[in-house]
């Protein structure tokens, strides 16, 4: 993860320096970010940067092909996605994994591509719902894919915000300015100081002999760990690619505050549920779905999350968990609760029983099977 090193952190700096300086020049967003990008990849690894290279100048080629052609739209549409998705994303989690092994491939080739392949899915949707109108220069897509602050986390940038921003000039004020750069600060706070501090203490607990009250401690935990965890990237992405001069859409919207599991999906790893859901609906059902189409298609969505963090079943069943509580929500109509038309008290019951829910399953991010299986075994081992 480049926030966790200095040297990244730096260099992104000194890249808000100068575009600062050069805001006067029309174009220098769009040109000098590309530069940069290509920079700060060979630097990282010589690897990684050929081959995002390639990994680009394919998938933009794929692009324009699709933009252009008139004869088998659809089939070269869900090639060019299942090309990615089975060919780079799978990839990524086998080698991570253990199955697979090649020398030509090492980690460093798969930092960030379980997020630069849903751009690339996103920008395969564009030019195929909007044709030759949907085609952009080369350069701006490679900015898309390339760009530094959301190259290795969330938020999860759309095709057609980045496009437009591309072609507006420069501009950061002092308002922009400082709160970017205190939104920096607060997410390396919550990653060097919070996260540390809390993990060591996770650590800790985890070590005894467990007992309700602690595996309950230790699940209610872990939940605001990963929280911090998680917000602190994404205010660092939002930080830097403010100050870059491109908008930021917010990944995090007060999740403790979600009435329902639909509402709270929508306020965690927001950038992440829209890309599914949006993706996913407009594939299966272009037109407004039933009740029952929406929860079937709810489940497959969470479960595909689920995946989309890791390729092992304890993922593939919080995701089915997850599903299975917005099917049940859609079903029953409770997806949304309107906060001024209901009294506090059941609003705030609502929220409750949603963290309880996610509480419940979260511990499943910490990926290990025996952390997992000891936590919940212990919240049957009462004390005493």
């Amino acid at each position: 993860m480049f926030y966790m090193q200095m040297n990244a952190i730096i260099a992104m700096l000194g890249m808000v320096a100068v575009l600062m300086l050069t805001r006067k020049w029309a174009d220098n967003k769009r040109i000098l970010m590309i530069i940069f990008s290509l920079c700060f990849l060979l630097l990282y690894s010589q690897k990684l940067l050929i081959f995002y290279a390639a990994f680009t100048v394919i998938n933009y080629a794929g692009f324009v092909y699709l933009c252009r052609t008139k004869v088998w739209r659809k089939a070269t549409f869900i090639f060019a996605i299942a090309a990615n998705v089975i060919g780079v994303f799978l990839g990524v989690r086998l080698f991570v994994m253990g199955i697979f092994h090649n020398p030509l491939f090492d980690a460093v080739i798969y930092l960030g591509l379980i997020y630069n392949v849903l751009k690339v899915i996103d920008a395969y949707y564009f030019a195929y719902f909007f044709g030759k109108d949907g085609q952009v220069p080369a350069i701006d897509y490679a900015n898309y894919l390339l760009f530094v602050p959301t190259f290795t986390s969330g938020p999860i940038l759309k095709f057609r915000d980045f496009m437009a921003d591309s072609k507006k000039p420069y501009t950061v004020d002092a308002a922009l300015f400082e709160d970017s750069v205190k939104r920096i600060i607060l997410g390396l706070f919550k990653k060097i100081v919070v996260v540390t501090w809390m993990t060591s203490v996770f650590d800790q607990v985890l070590k005894q002999d467990l007992h309700t009250h602690q595996s309950l401690f230790l699940l209610v935990w872990f939940y605001a760990l990963i929280y911090f965890d998680f917000s602190g990237y994404s205010d660092m992405a939002i930080g830097f690619g403010r100050l870059m001069g491109y908008t930021m859409p917010e990944n995090f919207k007060r999740p403790l505050f979600s009435p329902s599991m639909t509402q709270f999906w929508r306020n965690w790893h927001a950038t992440l549920g829209d890309f599914f859901r949006d993706h996913i609906f407009m594939f299966f059902s272009r037109t407004a779905p039933s009740r029952w189409v929406a929860s079937s298609l709810s489940v497959l969505i969470m479960v595909l999350i689920g995946l989309w963090h890791g390729f092992t079943w304890l993922y593939f069943l919080y995701g089915l968990y997850h599903g299975i509580i917005l099917a049940i929500e859609n079903i029953f109509k409770i997806t949304t609760v309107n906060k001024k038309k209901v009294s506090k008290t059941y609003f705030y019951f609502r929220c409750f029983v949603t963290q309880a829910l996610v509480t419940f399953s979260v511990i499943i991010y910490s990926s290990n099977y025996e952390t997992v299986l000891r936590i919940y075994k212990g919240l049957l081992h009462f004390a005493g």
